[in-house]
């Protein structure tokens, strides 16, 4: 590269930012604190309470109110979550922020990728990401546009090519100048796809809540008007009577806890996450981990650490006797110098081989994915490294013996060799007494002009966490997946050490074609040499297969496959490109976070679906009883602050404190099918026993403030024996939180009975109550049994049909 550029001055790349000539970026930068109060103080529900409110002010009925405080609560709560996630995610984005090194006034500088300007000079090398549109003026580079073009094949690009933002550099270093920048670019649309997932791509849980809401918003105020018309012009009561009951049925068939449970809970995660060093591009990621049954890991910087270092160094015959050892030594060396390859690889050649001044190479090809192999031209030969499959060709089996025994090892083993022709891969210019007439295909070797010199043995080491990691997998009935470019019998060996199942089924990607690769996945646990084309295939064919499919990378060949996951975890160690790409990106590269971000999501999912069932309890009930009163036209039986207290000892506050609870189980099932049907036999128990009770209050004349006690405390049992049964099987945490909201009721409706509503009732009222309660129980065992058979069917049909 031409080492005389001197790119802009300071001054010069100043003014043209001032001059709106920057590279500003259209970010994910999430919601400001305005945006984030406003969310949480102006929604379509909150306006209903207003509403009520004023109505309820309007009619005298200041006791009805008591809904205020809770929904107050629940924005401030709401509004205070959202902000500290805010703060910590800033944080670390702050931390994680992508910088490029440009060259400014003669000298190499990190410069934040939003402050480069149109002109300024870049360098690229392996890893990077092209951040905005560029022509390159020196050196030489590999690129890989698929995320523009949908095509995996690397292109090269030398001076006067074109680049493309949004493009990554898979090899090779360069210098180009930018041509286009900011919102001409391509690179602030790619980092949206790449950071923020479209909003038809909400998790199934978020889908489901959302369809509740939307119906619950739907339906209250036709069903409103209907009960405040029939009360007050059919049944001719006061506008003081008709308004309470009125608000007392809407309030609950409103699930606004539900959606700000999900907030709250998924907020904390975040924040719980972050203090891990983990962070998450967005929500949807959570709950396609707690689904995860497969995931795909490469085999370094997960299974093994991500530094690595040459273990021993032999001639073809496993040796290093006579002199021809350490002048092939010298030659490695000499080699290592002209190669301008940036990554652990190389650095661990540099470490072990003496690095030597170089006389200088005729040409040079770095290191691609694609063949698998580096080299360089020098004056009076030609000397190529890289994986012996694709240096040796047909000569690979007269040395496959001695290779695979140091494979077996878990060592990676790569062959240092001469090669009879130029550094790409053309006719030999020397051709040896093998030499065949058919050349290679372009880029790729010919065999026979090949003499092997060296084998290189490198190791990664093992992570110490690996074994516990992977014996949690084991544990959670999560299949784990290695797909890695080195040699399969290595990787294999690495994943026996690292306690993978079945790591000793493995397949060479070299051997398979793409039909094949669907029947690969059910039989094989190891796959080596893998292209990153195959990668992609892989994960589709696991996902085909009906497997929720996460995707671990850390590198430029990793994206393709991540993208096509279900959930896309990076190492930020590993390249700016896949930190980009991915859902989920583990600050520190410890892949031993993963079980706690795993149990993390599951504890989510599960909690939320179990507290779900309890909201719908109330939404259902509510709705069946408003219209039943408006069929029968009878006065819709409760008051606001009895709907109140039923909702804070039922399931607010149990809710919450189930949301905390750690819980592990596999996700599994259609999230709305289960809490509906879970929610039937308590809404459907509760509806008929309240609707018997106020057909036998009207037939024999008990008063409507009796009969509406006594419906409250017969929510209030149905709401307990409903909490005990999702609460199955009880431990002393779960039957603390009941007990805890037993009493609470109990001391609500004794010490703050007006408050409440909740008056002094006769002693036949107090029988008729414990009488409708006594047959509750039954009715709701059998309805609880005809609603599981129910669910079970429904999930074979599901099953049958995926």
């Amino acid at each position: 590269m031409d080492n005389k550029i001197m790119g802009l001055s300071s001054e010069k790349a100043k003014e043209l930012y001032n001059q709106g000539k920057g590279n500003v970026q259209i970010e994910n930068i999430g919601k400001t604190n305005g945006q984030i109060i406003k969310e949480n103080i102006f929604t379509y529900f909150n306006l209903i309470f207003l509403i009520m409110a004023i109505l309820l002010i309007i009619s005298g009925a200041f006791n009805s109110l008591t809904f205020l405080p809770v929904i107050i609560c629940n924005a401030l709560i709401g509004i205070f979550q959202g902000i500290r996630a805010k703060k910590i995610l800033d944080d670390l984005k702050v931390l994680n922020q992508s910088t490029v090194t440009a060259i400014r006034d003669g000298k190499e500088k990190i410069v934040a990728i939003d402050k480069l300007v149109l002109g300024d000079v870049i360098v690229l090398s392996a890893g990077s990401q092209i951040c905005a549109d560029a022509e390159v003026i020196s050196g030489e580079v590999n690129v890989n546009e698929a995320l523009l073009t949908g095509e995996a094949d690397e292109i090269v690009k030398t001076a006067g090519s074109s680049l493309m933002s949004g493009s990554f550099v898979v090899s090779g270093k360069c210098l180009a100048r930018l041509t286009k920048v900011g919102h001409e670019s391509y690179i602030s649309q790619l980092m949206l796809r790449a950071k923020k997932m479209p909003s038809s791509e909400q998790s199934e849980m978020v889908k489901s809540i959302n369809r509740i809401v939307a119906f619950a918003g739907l339906i209250i105020i036709p069903i409103g008007i209907c009960l405040f018309v029939q009360s007050f012009y059919i049944q001719g009561n006061s506008f003081s009577e008709s308004v309470p009951s009125m608000v007392a049925a809407v309030i609950g068939m409103i699930p606004e806890g539900l959606y700000l449970l999900l907030s709250i809970t998924l907020g904390l995660s975040t924040i719980r996450l972050a203090r891990q060093r983990v962070m998450l591009h967005d929500m949807r990621s959570i709950e396609a981990l707690a689904r995860v049954d497969t995931i795909c890991v490469d085999k370094t910087g997960t299974i093994t650490d991500n530094s690595m270092l040459v273990a021993d160094a032999v001639l073809p015959d496993g040796t290093k006797d006579g002199e021809e050892f350490p002048r092939v030594v010298d030659i490695v060396a000499e080699y290592i110098s002209c190669i301008p390859d940036e990554n652990i690889t190389m650095r661990a050649l540099e470490d072990y081989f003496p690095l030597r001044s170089s006389l200088g190479s005729v040409s040079f090809h770095p290191f691609t994915s694609k063949y698998k192999y580096s080299s360089v031209q020098f004056k009076n030969a030609t000397y190529v490294l890289g994986a012996p499959e694709y240096v040796l060709t047909d000569k690979y089996p007269a040395y496959k013996e001695i290779i695979d025994s140091y494979a077996a090892k878990g060592l990676r083993v790569l062959c240092f060799a001469r090669y009879f022709g130029g550094a790409d891969g053309t006719q030999a210019v020397e051709a040896t007494s093998e030499s065949t007439s058919i050349p290679a295909p372009e880029g790729y070797l010919d065999g026979a002009n090949t003499v092997p010199m060296m084998f290189i043995l490198l190791q990664n080491p093992i992570r110490e966490s690996a074994l516990e990691t992977f014996a949690f997998f084991k544990k959670q009935n999560v299949n784990v997946k290695v797909i890695s470019g080195d040699n399969a019998l290595t990787v294999s060996e690495v994943a026996k050490n690292a306690g993978i199942d079945n790591a000793d089924r493995y397949v060479d990607a070299t051997t398979l074609m793409d039909e094949d690769i669907p029947h690969a996945v059910r039989k094989y646990t190891v796959f080596g040499r893998v292209t990153p084309d195959q990668k992609q295939k892989i994960v589709r064919a696991l996902k085909a297969d009906g497997h929720t499919v996460a995707m671990t990378g850390d590198g430029v060949n990793d994206i393709l496959a991540m993208k096509d996951a279900d959930c896309s975890i990076a190492m930020a160690a590993g390249s700016e490109a896949a930190v980009q790409a991915a859902q989920v990106v583990l600050m520190d590269s410890d892949f031993s976070k993963m079980p706690m971000i795993v149990a993390e999501g599951r504890r989510n999912i599960n909690n939320i679906e179990r507290t779900a069932t309890l909201f719908l309890v109330k939404n259902i009930f509510s709705l069946l009883l408003a219209l039943f009163s408006i069929i029968n036209v009878v006065t819709y039986p409760l008051q606001p602050s009895q709907i109140t207290m039923i909702s804070l000892f039922n399931i607010g506050i149990p809710g919450f404190f189930l949301a905390m609870e750690p819980n592990n189980k596999r996700i599994e099932g259609h999230f709305l099918v289960k809490v509906l049907l879970k929610a039937m036999p308590a809404a459907l128990t509760d509806f008929l026993a309240i609707a018997a009770l106020v057909i036998f209050g009207n037939t024999f004349g008990v008063k409507a403030s009796d009969v509406s006690v006594a419906a409250t405390f017969l929510l209030a049992i149905v709401g307990f024996i409903i909490l005990a049964n999702i609460c199955m099987p009880l431990n002393k945490y779960r039957l603390r939180v009941i007990l805890g909201c037993v009493v609470g009721i109990v001391v609500a409706a004794f010490i703050f009975n007006d408050l409440f509503s909740i008056s002094y009732v006769s002693i036949e009222c107090v029988m008729l109550f414990v009488l409708f309660a006594i047959a509750t129980e039954p009715f709701m065992r059998y309805l609880t049994m005809l609603f599981s058979y129910i669910e079970s069917r429904f999930q074979i049909e599901l099953t049958k049909k995926g």
